[in-house]
C-alpha cells in the first residue's frame, strides 16, 4: 500500500508539472501572446501597444523575471480581422500552449476568440475593446483594464452638456458593436440631464466620406455631437464640418484620444474632446518620470510612445505583479487567486485612476477623465474628481 501510494504522488506530481508546462509555464519560462493589429486598419494602435508590452517584459526579465522566470511574449497579427484573431487564438492554445493571452484586438475579435482561451483555462487579460463584455458577465480567466465605453460616455457626455450649456444633442457612430456601446452610454448620461439624443447618423465600418452625415446634423441643429469614431472617421467628421463652418461640440470615447488626431486634422481639430484615463506621453512633458519613461521608449524603439505604448505597458505590469503574487507555484487558479486579490493598485504615472480586482469585480477601474485638444495637443479638462 505504501509503495502504489508513493507511485500515486509520484504520478500526481508529473502531471501536475506537465499541467504547468501545458499552460506555459516551466521552471524557467512564462509563456504569454498577445493578438494585435499590426497590419490592418488600426495597425498604429497594435504597434504602440505591442511596444508598450516588450519594452516591461525587458524590463522585467533584466530584473531576474518573476519568481526567477522570464517573460516570453509571443505575438500574432490578426489584422483587425476576427477569423484571423480565431486562428491566432488556436495556435497559441494549442500549439505554443500560452499561459494567457494579453491584449487581444477588438470586441467582436476577443469575444470569438475567449471560448478557444477557456476550454483550456488560458487567461485573457485586458483585450484593447472597451465592451462591457470583456469583464461581464463574471468569469475567472477574463479581466478587463479601463472603463467601458458605455461607463465612459454616461460620466463624460453629461457633465461636458451641462458644462456648455448645449440644446441639441445627436450621435455620429459607427454602425456596429462598438457604435452601439457609444450611443447607449451616451444616452443613459443624457437621461442625468434630462437630454436625449434627437438625431443619430450612421457609417458603415470603413467609410471614408462623411460629408452626408454631417449636413444631416447640421440642418438638424446639433450643438452637441457624440462620436462613435476612432481615427480617421474622427478627423474626417470635424474636417467636413469645419468645411461647412458647422462648430458644435464634439466628444469622443478613449478609443480616439490618439495624437494622430491632430496629427493628421491639423488646426481644425482643435476642441475636440474625449475621454480617457493614461495621458499622452509627450517627451517634453512636464512630469518628470513621464518624460523619463518616453525618452526610454524613444530610444528603445526611434519613435516616441503613444497613450497605446503606455496601455501595453501597463498590461505587462498588472500581470506580472499578480504572477509575483501567486507564488513560485504558478498555475492558472493561482494566479486567478492572486489577480482578485490584487486591492488597491494605486495611480501610476500615466495617470491611470487606482484600481483594484476582487472576486466580483475584474474590471481595474470604471473612471474616466476628459481631455481636449488645444494648440495641437490633448490637456486634461477635467479630472476624475471632477467627472463625479
Amino acid at each position: 500500500m505504501k509503495t502504489f501510494s508513493l507511485l500515486a504522488a509520484a504520478l500526481l506530481a508529473l502531471c501536475g508539472t506537465a499541467s504547468a508546462q501545458s499552460l506555459g509555464v516551466s521552471k524557467d519560462e512564462i509563456r504569454i501572446a498577445t493578438i494585435p493589429d499590426l497590419s490592418g486598419p488600426l495597425a498604429g494602435y497594435g504597434k504602440d501597444i505591442r511596444n508598450g508590452m516588450q519594452l516591461r517584459v525587458a524590463e522585467i526579465n533584466e530584473q531576474g523575471g518573476v519568481h526567477g522566470r522570464k517573460i516570453t511574449l509571443l505575438v500574432e497579427d490578426a489584422g483587425y480581422d476576427p477569423k484571423r484573431t480565431v486562428l491566432a487564438a488556436q495556435k497559441l492554445v494549442n500549439q505554443d500552449k500560452v499561459f494567457a493571452i494579453v491584449s487581444t484586438f477588438g470586441t467582436a475579435h476577443a469575444n470569438a476568440a475567449m471560448p478557444i482561451m477557456f476550454s483550456k483555462h488560458v487567461l485573457s487579460l485586458f483585450p484593447l475593446s472597451l465592451s462591457r463584455d470583456m469583464y461581464e458577465p463574471l468569469h475567472k480567466y477574463k479581466y478587463a483594464l479601463i472603463a467601458s465605453y458605455f461607463d465612459q460616455m454616461a460620466v463624460v457626455v453629461p457633465k461636458l452638456y451641462r458644462e456648455k450649456g448645449a440644446k441639441k444633442a445627436c450621435a455620429i457612430y459607427q454602425d456596429d458593436d462598438f457604435g452601439a456601446e457609444v450611443l447607449k452610454g451616451a444616452e443613459a448620461g443624457l437621461q442625468k440631464v434630462n437630454a436625449r439624443l434627437e438625431e443619430k447618423a450612421s457609417f458603415k465600418r470603413g467609410a471614408t466620406d462623411f460629408s452626408s452625415q454631417v449636413a444631416r446634423l447640421k440642418a438638424a441643429g446639433c450643438d452637441f455631437i457624440v462620436m462613435g469614431t476612432l481615427i480617421r472617421e474622427s478627423v474626417g467628421t470635424i474636417a467636413e464640418a469645419r468645411k461647412l463652418q458647422f462648430n458644435p461640440v464634439f466628444v469622443a470615447t478613449s478609443s480616439a484620444y490618439t495624437d494622430l488626431i491632430p496629427r493628421l486634422g491639423g488646426k481644425g481639430m482643435d476642441g475636440f474632446y474625449a475621454a480617457t484615463t493614461a495621458q499622452h506621453p509627450y517627451l517634453d512633458d512636464a512630469s518628470q518620470p513621464l518624460r523619463f519613461w518616453a525618452n526610454k521608449y524613444q530610444t528603445r524603439f526611434n519613435e516616441a510612445p503613444t497613450t497605446f505604448s503606455t496601455y501595453g505597458y501597463t498590461m505587462i505590469d498588472l500581470f506580472a505583479r499578480a504572477a509575483q503574487k501567486a507564488g513560485p507555484a504558478l498555475t492558472t487558479e493561482s494566479f486567478v487567486k492572486a489577480m482578485e486579490g490584487m486591492g488597491n493598485i494605486p495611480g501610476d504615472l500615466f495617470g491611470n485612476p487606482p484600481m483594484s480586482f476582487s472576486p466580483t469585480k475584474h474590471l481595474a477601474s470604471d473612471a474616466s477623465r476628459l481631455s481636449q485638444i488645444q494648440d495641437g495637443r490633448w490637456k486634461v479638462v477635467y479630472d476624475y474628481a471632477q467627472m463625479k
